[in-house]
Formats: structure tokens, C-alpha cells, sequence
């Protein structure tokens, strides 16, 4: 574990059979659109607003294989074999997670394409009520009650009923709880929170969330994701910014105390506006000046994330998404490297990709040698699989 510890976890699911599928391989390793449905799902819990610990549950006998899979994906996953039952497989994830975890997501990795909007809506959901969370969607079929003949008994009030999803989100110690008082199996974890007494609430779940069970649904899954070739580009982005006077140091959306602030319109984050401008590059969508002027009111001081969201959005109602962003820092200030890990992390988590951030010196030379200011190179890959003109 690095020094910066998430305060939530995501627990993936990833260790059923996958029988009802008939792939002839546990469905978490059935591929979509050229990526296994592991990582969809891990890509979603990348995509959160703010940085989560990932816990992989998976078949013994693949575990080596899934944390060689996710090392470029998610670098401090940890990666458990699961147990005979669901049940079991959570419990698994459940006792390996650090100390300062106190919100939990258990998450079904065959609910592979996931929002990452909804994992925010149930941390968020969790955190405002304390209690436990599970998304759902209104059951728009009519229902019947059948006998044992299969004859209809009576029609059920759909309004009381609601279809459930995950992520299903819970403080720490009420799922610990509720697992370590579990007598007999249960269907999802919040059957589980109900049965020792304590409330689950139900938010809006999101029709993406589908659960990919039968061939049926892997078809669906292929037409709404893998349905046509690759597309990729690369682009470069570099930024520069003179130290301020005063303020505060904001660096790859990291604040860092005893360091004077960069100076620009906004927060002179070079690392955050060096990606952003790769991203809009590489998408051919101009650069950060033409899409975020300096005579706009509405970003002036604002940090770093603001921007890469933005970029993402962005990029996504183009059909782009990010696959992957390397930066290299180049100053003498701050000091880089202990702080690397968790810099990756944040923007990690809100490009919804791998970003790796490196750092150097110039040995005294140039105005970043002696100390005047930051200099951030990037590079950006994107992805697409809507025809690009």
C-alpha cells in the first residue's frame, strides 16, 4: 500500500463461473470491444471523482494473471481468490482492506459498463445518510404470481418494486457486521445490512448497469461497445508557469503546503494544463486556449480537476475517451517524487485512465534550473470506436 490511503473502497466481483454464459471461461475474462469485462468495470472505478482502493476478487488459479492484467489499469489493486460462493468472495475482499478504508462498494464485475457516475452517487448517498445504499431502476414489466402448475396466482403492484443494481455502498463496520452475523446465503449484500437490522435506501440506478448473464446480454453488451474498429491518436501538450510571490503550490491537482503558487489566470497547475492540452490535441479539438480562454470568468483561479473534467466531457461527447496520459515535471520544486503515487492516483481517478507522472531536473540550467518555475510535457493517447472523420 502507498502512504495515500483512499478513504473507499471498491470491492469487484470477479469470481463466478460463469456458467449461464457458456463462454467456456469465468465471464469476468470475456471480452468486449477488446477488453476483458474486468476491465470495464476496473476503468469505471478509475473514472470516480476521487480516488478509491480496488479490491479484485477472482478465481484462484487467474490471480496472477488479473494483477498482471491491471498493473497499467490500476497499479495498487489487490488481488484476492475468491471463495465457493458470492458470499464467500465479498468476505474475501472484505478482510483485506487497510485501516483508514470507511466506506465499502461492492461491486459485480458482469455489470461491466457501469457509470462511473453511479459509483459517486452511492459513496455520496452513504456518506449523507450513514446508512447502506443500493441502486435501482423502477420494474416497468408487469409481474405475476404464479403457483407451482405455473398458473397465475394474482398480478404484483409494480410500484412497490424496484430492480437493483450495483454498486452497493455501506459504512465499513455495518457490512463487516452484517457479514460476520450472515448465518445462511443471501442474493446481494444488502439483504445481508436488512437482516441485522439496519436500513438500505435505494438511489437511482442507470440502464448501462445491466448485468451480463446470458448469451442474450453479451450480445447486447458487443452491439453497444464492440461493434466497430479501434480508432486511436496521440497528442503532445506542454505548459509553462513562473512561480508567483506568494499562495500556495497546486501540482497535478495536489495541493502542496510551504510552496509558492504557480502563476496563471488559473491555478498554474502545468501538469493538469499540459494534459488537458495532449487530450484536446490528440482529439482535434484545439488547444486550452481556444476552449478555455483567459478571458473567461469562470475559470479564472480555478484548479487543476476543474479542466480535466471538463477535457473529458469534452472528449466524450466527441466519442473519444482517454486511454492512457504520460507528464513528465520538469523543476526544481517541488520535491516530486514522494507524492508521486498518489498525484497518480487523483488523475487517475478523474480521467478515468492510467496517467503515470515522472519528474527531473536541468542540472542548474534554464530559468526551471534556477528555480523560476515549472516546465510539464505530455502525452496523450485516445480511443474511439465511432467512425472518425
Amino acid at each position: 500500500m502507498s502512504a495515500f490511503s483512499p478513504r473507499v473502497a471498491v470491492i469487484v466481483v470477479a469470481a463466478g463461473s460463469g456458467t449461464r454464459l457458456g463462454a467456456g471461461l469465468p465471464k469476468a475474462f470475456v471480452s468486449v470491444g477488446g477488453l476483458t469485462l474486468l476491465e470495464h468495470a476496473v476503468h469505471a472505478v478509475n473514472g470516480m471523482s476521487s480516488h478509491a482502493r480496488l479490491v479484485a476478487v477472482v478465481p484462484a488459479e487467474r490471480a496472477d494473471e488479473v494483477r498482471e492484467l491491471l498493473r497499467p489499469l490500476a497499479s495498487e489493486a489487490v488481488v484476492v481468490a475468491g471463495g465457493a460462493s458470492r458470499q464467500a468472495s465479498v468476505a474475501a475482499g472484505l478482510a483485506v482492506l487497510d485501516e483508514a478504508i470507511e466506506v465499502v462498494l461492492v461491486h459485480d464485475a458482469a455489470r461491466a459498463f457501469t457509470p462511473s457516475e453511479q459509483f459517486d452517487a452511492v459513496v455520496e448517498a452513504v456518506d449523507a445518510g450513514g446508512e447502506g445504499v443500493v441502486p435501482g431502476l423502477p420494474v416497468s414489466d408487469t409481474i405475476k404470481r404464479t403457483d407451482a402448475a405455473a398458473r397465475v396466482v394474482d398480478t404484483v403492484d409494480r410500484s412497490e418494486l424496484v430492480a437493483v443494481q450495483t454498486p452497493q455502498g455501506f459504512p465499513r463496520g455495518i457490512l463487516e457486521a452484517a457479514y460476520a452475523a450472515a448465518k445462511e446465503e443471501a442474493t446481494d449484500d444488502a439483504a445481508l445490512v436488512a437482516a441485522i437490522g439496519h436500513p438500505v435506501r435505494i438511489v437511482a440506478g442507470a440502464a448501462l448497469a445491466f448485468k451480463i448473464t446470458t448469451p442474450a446480454d453479451l450480445a447486447r453488451a458487443e452491439q453497444l461497445f464492440g461493434g466497430s474498429a479501434l480508432t486511436q491518436r496521440v497528442g503532445l501538450g506542454t505548459d509553462t508557469h513562473a512561480f508567483a510571490d506568494g499562495g500556495e503550490l497546486r501540482l497535478a491537482c495536489l495541493a502542496w503546503p510551504g510552496v509558492p503558487a504557480l502563476a496563471g489566470h488559473s491555478d498554474g497547475d502545468a501538469v493538469a494544463h499540459a494534459i488537458v492540452d495532449a487530450l484536446l490535441s490528440a482529439a482535434g479539438l484545439g488547444d486550452i486556449g481556444s476552449v478555455f480562454g483567459t478571458d473567461d470568468p469562470r475559470f479564472a483561479g480555478a484548479h487543476g480537476d476543474v479542466f480535466l473534467r471538463a477535457v473529458r466531457e469534452r472528449l466524450a461527447e466527441t466519442g473519444w475517451r482517454v486511454a492512457n496520459v504520460s507528464v513528465q515535471l520538469v523543476g526544481n520544486q517541488p520535491r516530486f517524487s514522494p507524492r508521486r503515487t498518489e498525484a497518480e492516483a487523483v488523475l487517475s481517478g478523474i480521467l478515468g485512465a492510467p496517467v503515470s507522472v515522472s519528474a527531473t531536473t536541468t542540472d542548474g540550467l534554464g530559468f526551471t534550473g534556477r528555480g523560476e518555475g515549472v516546465t510539464a510535457i505530455a502525452t496523450a493517447l485516445v480511443a474511439s470506436r465511432r467512425p472518425i472523420s
